[in-house]
């Protein structure tokens, strides 16, 4: 999740999953098992039973007691340490083992050490005594204090939405989460775990677990998470939230400011996403699946921890971009949650397959023309983001090879999202039939549920499901072309057919035509009444005129009196991309705007955009001003954000070396505009 303000848009009852993960170097090559350059540990080495977490979460101080226990059967005789990922901000107090032995139970103070790795983490190296044998269990037993890290969150009354108690969220997402407890940070590595969190009085603690109890007495929760996860996937909330169920298996959590409207937008829509899905892929098997609207300080747009969405709460105003961001978190219940990719170089097979599913679910819902709508909005911003980098840049490769030390956050970009979902569809093509893809994919979950994948495993399982296919391959040599989609730069090779949403987008590409007209045509303009027409349709209006601008100085009067006050009364989706033109087009009699939108609005989503425009151009005192105004309301990574962008608004390069390199605790090395889609 990458340069600074990228929106992504960005469960111990222990059941028995077996499954197999390998790591290829193309589609085709030979399987070795896998291998993740972003993780320090030797998890090849171990089998992760299951782990158990106890947490004290002291506001005052920020900082957690914790205890971590590992379950662990050792798998080859010649491993003498444990390496496990962790991060300096991790304060180690002892690290013990205890096994069972000829003797009897036995346990160990262990030697170990914290040694460098990358700039996102450590390698915590643990050694182990003689007395483990290969394939026998054993427990690793670590005592250690959170401080500052990446995946902790902090934050002061003042930074949510009620002002009224401090608030806690753990985001995970890619390898932040080595920062919270010390693991085997891959997604090639699931297992079940159980947790026990305290708390101060008047505080709620929710986790991405399946079952929790409360002890209303000693204020202790409970968590069990009964399926096979990965690290990332584990995420712990603490603040003042309540909740009101929205189906039968679906609850909304909030602060109780915001429970009325969350609650209102929600109630009933989530169980109509969930059969739909069902209907597509098969049983939903998280058993429950609930939403919790965190503060604006949340770094993306929303998270699909397992059975526990994380999302957004200022995505409340925009309903279209709420439909679509928790229908697409509903999707990762089976594709990224269910089957995971196995390494982070492959993170397309979570994403795309995600995003490939999320518009099969709005089509059965919500219909093919407004399917359509999406699908081209996001598809003009994937040749956007092209257009900005080069059709040679490694980022737009689906199996990207990550350079040691590269954080793999920095490559979570629309290219992951939306080439991923045109080479899933190009599958989809392949088989010659919609429903019959389907089913591949319900068949495909099954196989692969709670373990890790490679392309291979897919594209393998794929052709076996049509054989046909594999005959057209193999036999015939008729190229299918994956490995060119897999390893080429560059746009996707094949795009959807989206003329079903004709009715919506054309609508759109008329009003743009008669607005870069050399004379403008007012009467024609004024004809049109965008008032009626759907989010997607304006915010695609907003951003062709974006791509357009600087424009003409009368079309840009123009345009502020046909629509400045008709869009000061829409969404903030819809606002900001407003008040972007109005920057970039030093439009002066709209600026007070851009300084109100910015004292409103205090998530990274929102502030990030119009901070970088305002920069890019002639208006950085403004920008600074308004800064230096409300940046005690902002979170402390949102202001070093905005102060890195105030550093390198002077060095053109250095924004380039932004966009394609820069890592970051949230989201995506993209302009935020482009990158509309969740984690």
């Amino acid at each position: 999740m990458a340069a600074a303000f990228e929106r992504p848009t960005f469960c111990c009852c222990r059941k028995v999953v077996t499954g197999s993960s390998h790591k290829s170097e193309s589609w085709s090559s030979s399987r070795d098992g896998p291998v993740d350059i972003a993780s320090a540990s030797n998890f090849q080495r171990f089998h992760l039973q299951h782990f158990h977490l106890e947490l004290d979460i002291d506001f005052p101080s920020r900082q957690i007691q914790a205890l971590e226990v590992l379950d662990l059967v050792c798998l080859r005789a010649d491993t003498p340490s444990l390496v496990l990922d962790s991060h300096p901000s991790l304060l180690l107090r002892s690290v013990s083992a205890k096994c069972r032995c000829s003797s009897g139970d036995s346990s160990w103070p262990l030697a170990h050490r914290l040694d460098p790795f990358t700039d996102y983490g450590s390698s915590l190296v643990i050694n182990l005594p003689a007395a483990i044998k290969p394939h026998s269990n054993f427990q690793i037993i670590i005592r250690y204090t959170t401080a500052e890290g990446p995946a902790i969150w902090w934050l002061d009354p003042e930074l949510t939405s009620g002002n009224s108690k401090p608030f806690l969220f753990t985001h995970g997402h890619s390898v932040c989460n080595r920062s919270f407890f010390p693991c085997f940070d891959t997604p090639a590595v699931k297992s079940t775990y159980s947790a026990t969190v305290m708390v101060p009085p008047g505080i709620k603690v929710l986790m991405s677990a399946t079952r929790s109890t409360f002890d209303e007495q000693k204020n202790i929760y409970r968590f069990q998470m009964e399926y096979p996860v990965p690290a990332y996937l584990l995420a712990l909330v603490a603040g003042d939230l309540i909740s009101a169920d929205i189906g039968p298996r679906s609850r909304v959590w909030a602060e109780p400011c915001l429970l009325k409207i969350a609650t209102a937008k929600l109630n009933g829509t989530v169980e109509r996403w969930l059969s739909a899905a069902e209907n597509l892929f098969g049983p939903y098997m998280w058993e429950r699946y609930d939403v919790v609207f965190l503060p604006p300080s949340f770094p993306i747009v929303a998270m699909e921890n397992p059975c526990l969405t994380f999302i957004i709460s200022c995505i409340l105003e925009s309903d279209e971009f709420l439909i679509i961001d928790v229908i697409h978190e509903i999707a990762h219940s089976w594709f990224g949650n269910a089957v995971t990719n196995a390494t982070w170089e492959e993170m397309w097979l979570s994403e795309g397959l995600a995003t490939y599913a999320q518009r099969r679910i709005t089509t059965e819902t919500y219909g093919a023309a407004f399917t359509c709508l999406e699908t081209t909005f996001r598809l003009e911003a994937l040749h956007r983001q092209l257009k900005l980098l080069g059709d040679e840049s490694p980022v737009s490769r689906l199996q990207v090879k990550f350079e040691p030390g590269v954080n793999p956050s920095s490559l979570m970009n629309l290219f992951t999202y939306e080439k991923g979902f045109c080479f899933v569809y190009y599958l989809s093509q392949l088989c010659g039939d919609t429903k019959c893809f389907d089913s591949f994919l319900r068949a495909y979950v099954e196989k692969f549920k709670f373990t890790s994948v490679v392309a291979a495993d897919l594209l393998e399982f794929f052709l076996g499901f049509f054989p046909e296919l594999r005959e057209k391959c193999v036999d015939n040599k008729e190229g299918l072309e994956f490995e060119r989609w897999l390893n080429a730069s560059g746009p996707p090779l094949l795009e959807p057919d989206l003329s079903q949403g004709s009715s919506l987008i054309k609508p759109v590409e008329a009003l743009y035509q008669l607005w870069s007209s050399e004379i403008l045509d007012g009467n024609r303009i004024t004809d049109i009444d965008i008032s009626k027409w759907k989010t997607f349709q304006i915010v695609h209006l907003l951003d062709k005129l974006l791509d357009r601008s600087p424009l003409p100085h009368e079309a840009m009067m123009k345009l502020s009196k046909s629509y400045s006050a008709l869009l000061d009364s829409m969404n903030a989706e819809i606002r900001i991309r407003w008040l972007q033109i109005v920057v970039r087009n030093n439009y002066l009699p709209d600026f007070y705007k851009v300084r109100r939108f910015l004292e409103n609005h205090t998530s990274r989503m929102y502030t990030g955009p119009l901070y970088e425009d305002l920069c890019a151009g002639t208006m950085k005192a403004i920008a600074m001003e308004t800064f230096y105004l409300t940046q005690n309301r902002l979170h402390v990574n949102l202001r070093r954000a905005i102060q890195q962008i105030f550093a390198h608004s002077a060095n053109p390069a250095a924004v380039m070396t932004l966009l394609e390199d820069k890592p970051s605790d949230a989201s995506n090395p993209m302009s935020l505009r482009d990158v509309n889609v969740s984690a």
